[in-house]
């Protein structure tokens, strides 16, 4: 899976330099039967708020079940859109 680049943005502005080719990887690999990708990336990031170890156990929460990692994004609700606009940007 790629990862959107409103999303690499935000993962290079909240993350260490050293650290970001690991959480794009991490993310790109992420396993998730999900069809919006990029709402789950962006949900791993936002909940990881910077801090490797949790981005590390939210792509292991999507093993289990990718609707958690979306409400401890703050994406699992009728307005993520709207959420996902103001946290990463619109769609360029």
């Amino acid at each position: 899976m790629t990862v959107s680049e409103r999303v690499a943005a935000r993962v290079r502005a909240d993350f260490r330099a050293d650290l970001v080719d690991e959480v794009l990887g991490r993310l790109a690999g992420a396993f998730t039967d999900n069809q919006d990708v990029e709402r789950v990336h962006a949900a791993v990031v936002l909940a990881a708020a910077g801090d490797l170890p949790v981005l590390r156990a939210q792509v292991r929460a999507l093993r289990v079940d990718w609707r958690d990692v979306l409400l401890n994004g703050g994406l699992g609700h009728a307005d993520w859109p709207e959420v996902l606009d103001r946290e990463f940007g619109p769609v360029s």
